[in-house]
């Protein structure tokens, strides 16, 4: 490991204990900051309705950190917009935010249009499919914002259980995203859940980044942000256990092939390669093969949106 990333080890990763909350509500006070939370949501009615009412019970009511929190839905077919709503969230449908740009299917689309319709100084995104949720993932990830002004994003790390065993989990982190990391970037080998939906970061870097619209929004944007702010602007903190629904391995090949080929585009803008993945399912004849593109396309900076620079001039 780099000398630097084992610095950076010692003084930009923390524990959620590190900042009680009334140290961090105290420094929210000091600064001014307004501090929105996101959800991106696709068909997550079981879960989405206890993360907002976790949220807005111990970071609304009980504890002014919170002051928005915003589920924009991608399309779901349940009852996820209402089930957000009944708890207390704003719902925006993808499709409102930004008409004028037919919306591209994606996570990362979603995280990018969410900068339109939410006015924090500080953004936080939490994936809508966590079970037993905790608000310190929220207080985790905030409060190196509001305490130490030299930080820009923050991710959330800890363990992932997986059918029961600990640690099992995260297996494109380990299998694609952490050895790309280590080759590519190694100043980023020191990130325990490069991958993981749970991170929090200034409006001012989320504006002037590319997002990818798909899976690999959260290898591009630590890449684009160390190149921005560089390795101390970006810090992580452990909040303890992630459990959440685990997709099944066809879905995570197609997964690392939108991970990898962010990473690719990064590496050698302009060096085409084929961008899709052909996957194989049994089926009356054999293995039959199916073929799926891999998302390649990226939302450029909001900062270059007509739209956004209009709001903020307003």
């Amino acid at each position: 490991m780099l000398e630097e990333v084992e610095r950076w080890l010692a003084t930009r990763s923390w524990s959620v204990t590190d900042r009680p909350l009334h140290k961090i509500l105290a420094a929210k006070q000091r600064t001014g900051q307004s501090v929105s939370v996101v959800l991106p949501a696709l068909n997550e009615e079981e879960t989405v309705g206890d993360i907002v009412a976790v949220i807005r019970h111990d970071l609304m009511r009980q504890a002014p950190l919170v002051d928005e929190i915003v589920v924009v839905d991608s399309g779901s077919t349940d009852r996820t917009s209402e089930v957000a709503a009944a708890a207390g969230a704003r719902v925006v449908h993808r499709d409102a935010i930004l008409p004028r740009l037919p919306t591209a299917p994606g996570k990362g689309e979603v995280l990018w249009r969410s900068l339109l319709v939410t006015g924090g100084d500080i953004v936080c995104f939490v994936d809508a499919d966590l079970r037993e949720f905790s608000s310190d993932f929220v207080t985790g990830i905030v409060g190196p914002l509001l305490t130490e002004p030299d930080v820009d994003l923050v991710k959330a790390m800890y363990d992932r259980p997986l059918a029961g065993a600990a640690g099992q989990g995260g297996r494109v982190t380990e299998l694609m995203a952490r050895p790309l990391l280590n080759l590519h970037w190694p100043q980023l080998a020191g990130f325990v859940q490069p991958l993981g939906g749970e991170y929090a970061a200034r409006r001012s870097l989320l504006e002037r980044l590319p997002f990818p619209v798909g899976y690999g929004v959260e290898l591009g944007m630590l890449v684009d942000a160390l190149h921005l702010v560089g390795l101390d602007a970006l810090a992580q903190v452990d909040v303890g256990v992630r459990k959440h629904r685990h997709q099944d391995g066809q879905a995570l090949g197609r997964m690392a092939a939108a991970i990898y080929r962010t990473a690719q585009l990064r590496l050698a803008r302009g060096h085409l390669v084929r961008p899709s993945l052909t996957q194989f399912e049994r089926g009356t004849d054999g293995f039959e093969p199916r073929t799926y593109p891999v998302d390649t396309e990226e939302r450029p900076p909001m900062l270059q949106i007509t739209e956004y620079a209009t709001r903020q001039v307003a």
